[in-house]
């Protein structure tokens, strides 16, 4: 009787288990595709038509969306879908919560100068390279490893100048959308051209947050971390994720959005120096975050460590983008993701020799 108790109890144990990997392997591992919003935005053709207001956003919706059952998907993710409740989540998940106050936003005002007028002397007639730099007519992007610290902290550096907002890209792995999808920077580099690219927020490894990719809204869940919406006409704005909404981001005309964080800048453009957060994700690490000077000039930092690097904490990181004279600063994914790319190599030292991602950023010619 002990025996045959014994027997089904290890049978129960190994079915449990067995039933954990299947789970683990359909949610984490195995390729997926994702249920996207769909909608996609218009590149506003003028400040009045960016002005529209949610009343009319409907009619900007791509066919095969429908303007229910949009309205209806946006309707469900209030009201509390997925369980997440009724209200955003005010703790903080493995990615860190916000330093921001909830009505908060990290972003600098803008001027009158249109963005393709501004830098004219950073851009050339025809393509000229080197080896640590890129012009054309509508680009300028310089690459240079940087140091910290006395050497302690190796960093690289890409300064960029854009005509149009369209040429700061991302690319999702595979080239498709969903759960599972990975691939090398370098690889996702080359599918898009890209001169120069970085890791994203591996928006694949969790249901939560905002991603939107090149003008598509594909998912707009609850939140706790900042999200970083860039803009059509330049603008760069990191605010907490209870202050994201759909309405505001077609309205406004976002380009792109990543859902990770913290930022690295409070509102005024100031470092901060507390972060709510765990200390493992705050103490040094590899990392790779972006950078907003002004509409057309931003810049990308990957910073290597467990090696002869010693990575960098997120108040020194928010320091260097203060050093350098940043408006707003993003914290992407880092640890062994951390990687940039450059005319189609990878020129930093990957902790562990790196890893694939679900997504990259990246700057490429604009069609």
């Amino acid at each position: 009787m002990k025996h045959s108790i014994a027997k089904k109890l290890l049978i129960d144990i190994l079915c449990t288990a067995a039933a954990l990997v299947v789970f683990a392997l359909f949610h984490h591992v195995l390729p997926r595709q994702q249920q996207s919003l769909g909608i996609v935005i218009p590149r506003p053709a003028s400040e009045q038509q960016a002005e529209k207001t949610s009343a009319g956003l409907w009619d900007w919706l791509i066919p095969s969306a429908g303007a229910e059952s949009a309205q209806a998907q946006l309707s469900a993710r209030s009201n509390g879908r997925n369980g997440r409740g009724g209200g955003w989540n005010s703790g903080f998940s493995s990615k860190g919560g916000s330093a921001l106050t909830e009505d908060g936003e990290a972003v600098s005002e803008t001027d009158d100068i249109p963005m393709a007028d501004k830098f004219a002397d950073r851009y050339t007639d025809e393509i000229v390279r080197t080896e640590n730099s890129y012009t054309s007519p509508g680009i300028s992007v310089t690459v240079t490893e940087e140091t910290l610290d006395g050497g302690r902290i190796t960093y690289y550096l890409a300064d960029i100048y854009l005509k149009d907002v369209t040429s700061f890209q991302t690319a999702l792995a595979k080239n498709t959308y969903g759960s599972g999808y990975r691939d090398g920077i370098a690889d996702m580099a080359a599918m898009t051209g890209a001169l120069v690219a970085v890791n994203g927020d591996y928006y694949g490894n969790t249901n939560e947050g905002v991603v939107i990719r090149n003008g598509v809204i594909y998912r707009a869940n609850r939140t706790n971390c900042d999200v970083c919406v860039l803009y059509y006409d330049g603008t760069m704005r990191v605010m907490p994720g209870a202050s994201f909404t759909v309405e505001d981001a077609i309205a406004d005309g976002a380009w792109q959005a990543w859902t990770f964080g913290p930022a690295l800048l409070d509102t005024d453009g100031s470092p901060l120096s507390g972060f709510y957060s765990t200390n493992r994700i705050i103490s040094a690490n590899p990392r790779t975050a972006i950078g907003y000077y002004e509409p057309g000039h931003y810049c990308m930092v990957v910073v290597d460590g467990r090696g002869e690097s010693a990575g960098i904490t997120l108040p020194e990181l928010s320091r260097l983008f203060y050093d350098l004279g940043c408006r707003a600063a993003y914290n992407l994914d880092g640890g062994n993701s951390s990687v940039m790319v450059w005319n189609g190599g990878v020129i930093n030292d990957p902790s562990g020799g790196g890893r694939e991602s679900s997504d990259a950023l990246l700057i490429a010619e604009a069609e």
